[in-house]
């Protein structure tokens, strides 16, 4: 038999069968969550809590909505809410992949269903949650803000299932196109940086309420929602609205794209089960390839210098792409070091000596470079011999940061002068920038060596072995302190040059100066450490060693 046909012709299911196959699923989702409340106190009061909290929060929403009721914008304010609410529903699985596992339909592979009946399962399932609790008080609110007339109501009841198995309905095909993603490293990725991306997202609301309500309030949304409301899931809420109106013809043409929306959504997804359920796992099939044809002639590795130096560069850098909580640090630097300056340039307050947070912010990876080896620092320990090689293992690692940090340091500078129309400080603010990272290198390779401290592998926010965060903070904050210290002539030229009007012109010495303390002070905190590290190699290991 085809591996196609195993899912549609092997043991076929009955019409009886089928038909009890959805109430079978809610009383197994209701029965993992039943369970999964018994085995741990704390457990069930975190779970009490939320289902709490989203009540309390999703009533008091629906309450504000519906008082919108009658408002000249109430329209544009609940069809956006929709748009954002299927948004949320759509990308919250790549990024909490683990929300909902123990319906994971990949664990279902064994088992003679087909595709259909399974997805209608599935979807009756995924209504029974918090999530969806939440999503029907905000739908009910909604319809309630725009619903007028007897014809309003009835489009009113219609509209309030179709958004909430709308956004379902995302949810579920999203994750299930993905769900070889979510299940594997990468997925894990995502995980620990949704945190980052929620924070970026809250900032980046807010600072659009600000300048929304600063220009003429909801009424300046007016063309974005004209358009959304004919985009499903949120033509559920514009359809509502229309008949509210009278305008029955548009509502009729939402109403009918919002049930093809749905439809197609159902179908990808069927698509998307079958080939799950029928395709074998080839996660394994790239790492069985041979060498060359898995990691290329070469690549971007090839501009690498040749030796230790090209050696311990790539290592660094591969630990940066690989390791999930060294990936989530470096990216949080990144974006944190631009949404600083970049924010502080588009409320009018900025200024391009504040790129200098984002040089500060990626510095700080300079920190405790050992102890992102952890225990396997051993196989470094055994190459270096001497303050030779103990410099050059420093000297590389420093180069890899500064691969990244030095042209990044370069964008954020010129981004913030560009939406400042500062360019004639772009210099200074750039040299400043350069000696704040020289300054971090130096001081990182001196805490490296004389604060290392272990990273446990295990949980996603514990980034210090138990005993240790002393020695973590006394690194951290005694070179941050010290970083200032020894960039200080740069800032101190900057200062004069901008407080004197008459040497405004003289603002370009800052990059050459920048950039010759920042390499200066690089140099003398390599050959400070190195010493240091060759002498206590074994206590560096065994401190790096205790997660």
């Amino acid at each position: 038999m085809s591996a196609t046909g195993t899912l549609t012709a092997t043991a076929p299911v009955s019409g009886a069968a089928e038909a009890s196959l959805t109430p079978l699923f809610v009383r197994l989702k209701l029965s993992l969550l039943r369970n999964g409340l018994k085995g741990s106190s704390k457990r069930r009061a975190v779970w009490i809590g939320n289902l709490v909290f989203c009540l309390v929060v999703g009533l008091f929403a629906a309450l504000g909505l519906a008082m919108l009721h009658g408002h000249a914008h109430a329209a544009t304010a609940v069809v956006l809410l929709a748009a954002l609410l299927a948004l949320g529903w759509t990308f919250m699985p790549l990024f909490f992949p683990t929300g909902d596992e123990t319906l994971d339909p990949s664990r279902l592979v064994m088992l003679p269903l087909r595709p259909r009946p399974l997805v209608r399962a599935l979807l009756a399932s995924s209504l029974v949650g918090i999530g969806p609790l939440f999503t029907l008080c905000l739908a009910v609110g909604s319809v309630v803000a725009v619903a007028r007339g007897a014809a309003g109501a009835v489009a009113a009841v219609v509209a309030v299932p179709l958004l909430l198995l709308g956004c379902v309905a995302l949810a579920r095909a999203m994750a299930t196109a993905n769900v070889r993603l979510l299940s594997s490293r990468k997925g894990r990725d995502l995980a620990l940086l949704s945190g980052l991306l929620i924070a970026v997202g809250g900032q980046a609301v807010n600072f659009g309420g600000q300048r929304l309500f600063q220009q003429g309030g909801l009424g300046e949304l007016e063309p974005a929602a004209a358009v959304v409301r004919w985009l499903p899931p949120a033509t559920a809420i514009g359809m509502v609205d229309s008949a509210g109106r009278g305008a029955y013809a548009e509502a009729a043409g939402q109403l009918l794209l919002t049930l093809a929306a749905l439809a197609g959504l159902l179908w990808f997804w069927e698509r998307s089960l079958t080939k799950l359920m029928v395709t074998p796992d080839g996660s394994t099939l790239v790492a069985a390839a041979p060498r060359k044809v898995r990691d290329g002639a070469g690549g971007v590795w090839s501009f690498l210098p040749a030796g230790r130096t090209g050696a311990v560069m790539q290592r660094t850098l591969r630990y940066t792409v690989r390791d999930p909580k060294t990936k989530a640090a470096w990216v949080t630097a990144l974006a944190v070091g631009m949404i600083i300056p970049v924010f502080n340039a588009l409320q009018g307050s900025g200024s391009v000596y504040l790129a200098c947070f984002g040089a500060g912010m990626l510095g700080v990876q300079m920190y405790n470079q050992f102890g992102q080896d952890t225990s396997a620092f051993w196989m470094v320990a055994q190459t270096i011999s001497g303050p030779r090689d103990a410099y050059e293992e420093l000297r590389a690692r420093a180069a890899a940061l500064a691969l990244v940090t030095v042209p990044y340091t370069a964008l954020v500078t010129a981004v913030t002068a560009g939406l400042l129309g500062d360019w004639a400080g772009f210099p200074g603010g750039l040299g400043v920038s350069l000696a704040v990272v020289g300054a971090m290198l130096c001081t990182g390779a001196l805490a490296s060596a004389h604060y290392p401290y272990s990273i446990p592998s295990d949980g996603a926010f514990k980034n210090v072995a138990p005993g240790q965060a002393g020695l973590a903070w006394m690194g951290i904050f005694i070179g941050m302190f010290a970083s200032a210290a020894i960039c200080s002539p740069v800032i101190a030229l900057a200062i004069w040059l901008n407080v004197a009007d008459d040497l405004h012109g003289l603002r370009w010495i800052l990059l050459p100066a920048g950039i010759a303390w920042g390499t200066l002070s690089t140099w003398a905190g390599l050959r400070l450490a190195a010493p240091r590290v060759a002498r206590t190699l074994p206590e560096i290991l065994t401190a790096v060693s205790k997660g």
